[in-house]
C-alpha cells in the first residue's frame, strides 16, 4: 500500500535503511510494549517474510508465467512479456522490494546478535533469508550491490556492484554459517514465524536444501564446477548427519496464507477477479497435464476453467493480429452465481518458497550426472509422487500413475533426454515460485518451449531483467562499472553463470 512512496525513497536514498513495509495487521505485532527505539527479531521477521512472498507471487504472474508459457495475457499491444517484449521498467518493483526488506533481515541478524538479545535461531533464520534474497537478485538482474549493499545508515548511497561469482561465494558462506547457527539452536517465538513456526531445525533443513538448489545453479561453469559437485556430495553422501535437508512435503518452506490479518494473500485486493481471470492458460502447460491425466489438473488443485468440458491452452507467443480464442484459464472466488469456487487467489501453498519435490528433481539431475551415490529412479519416482502430494496431500497416487501418463523414467535415455524429462516434471514443481521456472530454463534449456511466430528478441528467451532505469542517476558510477563487466543493459545479456 505503500508502493509509490517506496519507489521514491529508494531513487533518493538507495539502500537506506527504511521501515518494514505495512501490511494488514502488523501495527500490533511491530508494537514495541516496551517503547524501545529498537525493533526486536519477533517483530521484524513476519513481516519481511510477508512482503518477499507477496513481491515474488505478483511479479511472478505477471512476468515468470508469461515467459514461461504457463499463462498469455491475450493483447494485440506491444510491450507484452510472453512475446519476450519486456519494458525497461520491469526492474524496478521486484529490485526495490527485495533489497528494502534486505535492511529487516540484515537487522533481524545484527539484533539478534547482541549480547542482551542473543538469539542464534533468528540469526539463522536471517543469513537463510538474505542469501535467499540475493540469490533472485543476482539471478535476476547480473551484477548488483551485496558487499556494500543497505549501509545507507552508514552514508553508502551509491553502493558498488559485485560480480555474480562473488555473490555466489558470500551466498554460500551465509548458509555454512547459518548450518553452523542452526544446529541446536533454540526454536524462536512461533508467532513471529509465518513459515515454520519458529522451529529452527526445519528453517535449517531449509537453508541446506536451498544451498543444494544455488550450488547446482552455478554448477555448469567450469572455474566452479568440481567444488559445487564436491560440495553437493558432501551434503548428500558424505556428511548428510551435518547437513540435514528436506526429508518430507512436511518440510517445505512454504508461506501458508491463512486468510486472517497480515496472512491474507496480495492477490486479494491486489488483484481483481477480473483481471485473475484475464489470462488464458497457455498450450504448453495445459497440454501437458491433459497429456498425463494429471491429478493436480483433474483433482481442482489448481483451479483451472474447463473449455467445452475439457481442458484447452493457446498458443504462446503469437503474432500481433492473430489472438486465438480464449479458452481455459484461472478461476478467481466468484464464477457467476458460484460463490464457493475454489481458487489460487487465496490457497495456502501459494506462498511456497521452495519444496520438497523439487529438492528431489534437483537430486535427479545429480544422480544422473553421477555426483551421488543413489540411482536418479529413486529421487525421479519420489519427486513424481510428492509434487503431486505437496497440492493433494489426501491423494493416493496409483502405482502405474506414472506408466499410465507414460512418464516412466528410463535410464536408457541420452542426457539431454533425462533433462527434458527431470525439467519438465520440476517445471511444475516449482508453479508459481517467484522466478525459478525461468532461472532453471536459461540454466538449462529445459522444457523444450514452443516458439511462436510473434516473438521478438531474436526468439531467444530473456537473459536478464535491465536494472531500475534510476539506478543510472543515483549511483551511475557503480552503474558503468557493472555494465563495463558485465555487459550492455539489456534482456539479452547472459548473468556469469549462462556464458560459456
Amino acid at each position: 500500500m505503500k508502493r509509490n512512496i517506496y519507489k521514491i525513497i529508494c531513487a533518493v536514498m538507495l539502500f537506506a535503511i527504511v521501515q518494514p513495509a505495512c501490511k494488514k495487521g502488523f501495527e500490533e505485532m511491530n508494537t514495541n510494549p516496551n517503547s524501545s527505539p529498537t525493533a526486536l527479531p519477533e517483530q521484524l521477521l513476519a513481516p519481511a517474510l510477508v512482503n518477499v512472498v507477496s513481491t515474488n507471487m505478483l511479479r511472478c504472474r505477471q512476468y515468470n508465467n508469461e515467459l514461461m508459457q504457463v499463462t498469455v495475457n491475450e493483447s494485440e499491444s506491444e510491450g507484452q512479456v510472453f512475446r519476450y517484449d519486456v519494458k525497461n521498467t520491469w526492474g524496478d518493483y521486484t529490485w526495490n522490494n527485495w533489497y528494502l526488506q534486505l535492511t529487516n533481515f540484515k537487522d533481524i541478524y545484527n539484533i539478534a546478535g547482541q549480547g542482551v538479545t542473543l538469539n542464534k535461531g533468528y540469526q539463522g533464520i536471517s543469513l537463510i533469508c538474505q542469501a535467499w534474497i540475493y540469490s533472485m537478485l543476482t539471478d535476476t538482474y547480473g551484477d548488483v550491490p551485496y558487499s556494500q549493499s543497505n549501509m545507507g545508515n552508514t552514508g553508502n548511497f551509491q553502493p558498488a556492484f559485485d560480480k555474480q561469482k562473488d555473490i555466489y561465494q558470500g551466498i554460500f558462506k551465509q548458509l555454512e554459517d547459518a548450518n553452523t547457527l542452526l544446529n541446536g539452536a533454540a526454536n524462536v517465538l512461533p508467532s513471529s514465524d509465518p513459515v515454520y513456526k519458529g522451529n529452527t531445525a526445519l528453517w535449517r533443513k531449509f537453508g541446506n536444501t536451498l544451498y543444494l538448489r544455488l550450488l547446482m545453479r552455478i554448477s555448469g561453469k567450469a572455474d566452479v564446477a568440481a567444488s559445487c559437485i564436491a560440495k553437493i556430495k558432501d551434503i548428500v553422501d558424505t556428511n548428510p548427519s551435518n547437513y540435514p535437508i528436506m526429508a518430507s512435503n512436511d518440510d517445505s518452506a512454504v508461506l501458508r496464507w491463512t486468510g486472517t490479518g497480515y496472512l491474507t494473500s496480495p492477490f486479494i485486493g491486489g488483484v481483481r477477479e477480473q483481471d485473475w481471470r484475464a489470462p488464458s492458460m497457455a498450450s504448453f502447460f495445459i497440454d501437458n497435464l491433459t497429456k498425463w491425466a494429471d491429478l493436480r489438473l483433474y483433482g481442482n488443485a489448481w483451479s483451472i476453467a474447463t473449455y467445452n468440458g475439457g481442458y484447452v491452452g493457446v498458443p504462446s507467443g503469437y503474432a500481433i493480429g492473430n489472438a486465438p480464442v480464449k479458452k481455459s484459464y484461472f478461476l478467481s472466488n466468484v464464477q457467476g452465481t458460484n460463490t464457493s469456487a475454489k481458487s489460487l487467489m487465496n490457497e495456502p501453498l501459494m506462498g511456497n518458497i521452495m519444496n520438497y519435490p523439487e529438492l528431489q528433481f534437483l537430486l535427479t539431475e545429480a544422480a544422473v550426472k553421477g555426483w551421488i551415490a543413489t540411482p536418479a529412479k529413486t529421487y525421479y519416482d519420489k519427486g513424481v509422487v510428492s509434487a503431486i502430494n505437496f497440492w493433494l496431500p489426501a491423494t493416493v497416487v496409483p502405482a502405474n500413475y506414472q506408466a499410465t501418463a507414460d512418464i516412466e523414467w528410463d535410464d536408457t535415455l541420452p542426457l539431454d533426454a533425462k533433462m527434458e524429462m527431470i525439467h519438465v516434471q520440476k517445471y511444475y514443481t516449482m508453479f508459481w515460485t517467484d522466478f525459478e521456472q525461468w532461472f532453471e530454463y536459461r540454466r538449462t534449456g529445459h522444457p523444450i518451449l514452443p516458439k511462436g511466430a510473434g516473438l521478438v528478441n531474436g526468439g531467444v528467451m530473456p537473459a536478464r531483467i535491465t536494472y531500475p532505469v534510476y539506478v543510472q542517476s543515483s549511483n551511475p558510477t557503480s552503474y558503468k562499472a557493472a555494465v563495463a563487466s558485465q555487459g550492455p543493459d539489456v534482456q539479452s545479456t547472459q548473468v556469469w553463470w549462462q556464458k560459456p
